[in-house]
């Protein structure tokens, strides 16, 4: 009895490794490909990804993103962040395949994401009222101003690494919010990229009264996948391609932006 017990235990472990030894566990690639849909995380924050007159998603890292997943053979589906600060949670859970939105590559960044090469240049650039940026100019002058800052962003690292104490940070939603303190008067200055400084801020935009002032940091952009997702491999092979036949580069210079390298 214990002899055809043994045998029995024997078989059917050999038919549960015949069923499942074999088999092995779907790439992010696979997984991305077999359900035809790439969720990009994004915020509003122009000129990467903002609503056009039609309420559609646009922009250079709505185009780019879309032209990826033309190659990938998906949908290149759009998910608001409520909180950028919960973007590696929101990748890591599956409820976004990409962190897509002019993510500055940073130490952060590479810990908690596998990164894509840098594709556009940034820098995060002082923002304050046009009649009085031009008198903080250099960095020990800041040091009493009140900052608006998107909550893990690049932008209030730096505010960070200043030095200025919490008590004159404000983390708000996004960069757009950040804007809005400060055309408020409730933040003295914001600190954004400058690819948003340079398109919403002066003469003929949403904060006519706003203007960039001096730059903070300079730094590259990248797009964050999972931590060990093959899609990155792939991601680069077409930024190469990309680049290679100058779609990239049209693209650029229609959102008035720099490529990396």
């Amino acid at each position: 009895m214990k002899r055809f017990t043994v045998l029995l235990l024997a078989a059917l472990l050999a038919l549960g490794c015949f069923a499942g030894c074999g088999s092995s566990e779907k790439t992010d690639l696979e997984y991305i490909q077999d359900k035809g849909t790439m969720i990009v995380g994004i915020t509003d924050y122009a000129p990467m990804d903002y609503k056009d007159e039609n309420g559609n998603w646009t922009g250079f890292d709505a185009e780019f993103a879309q032209l990826v997943c033309d190659e990938l053979g998906v949908k290149c589906e759009f998910f608001v962040l409520a909180d950028w600060g919960k973007k590696f949670y929101e990748l890591e859970t599956k409820n976004i395949d990409a962190i897509w939105n002019g993510m500055t590559i940073t130490e952060e960044v590479n810990l908690n994401t596998n990164c894509s090469d840098p594709y556009v240049i940034n820098a995060q650039v002082l923002v304050m009222k046009a009649d009085v940026v031009a008198d903080y100019d250099a960095i020990e002058l800041l040091s009493t101003l009140t900052f608006a800052v998107e909550n893990g962003s690049a932008g209030q690292d730096a505010v960070v690494e200043l030095g200025i104490p919490d008590s004159q940070i404000v983390p708000v939603q996004d960069q757009a919010a950040a804007l809005m303190e400060v055309a408020a008067g409730t933040s003295d200055a914001c600190v954004i990229d400058i690819t948003m400084a340079n398109a919403m801020t002066g003469e003929g935009t949403s904060y006519a009264d706003l203007a960039p002032g001096i730059s903070l940091t300079s730094e590259e952009y990248g797009i964050g996948f999972r931590k060990d997702s093959d899609v990155t491999a792939k991601v680069n092979e077409i930024m190469d391609k990309l680049i290679a036949d100058g779609t990239l580069q049209a693209l650029a210079d229609k959102y008035g932006l720099t490529l990396a390298g």
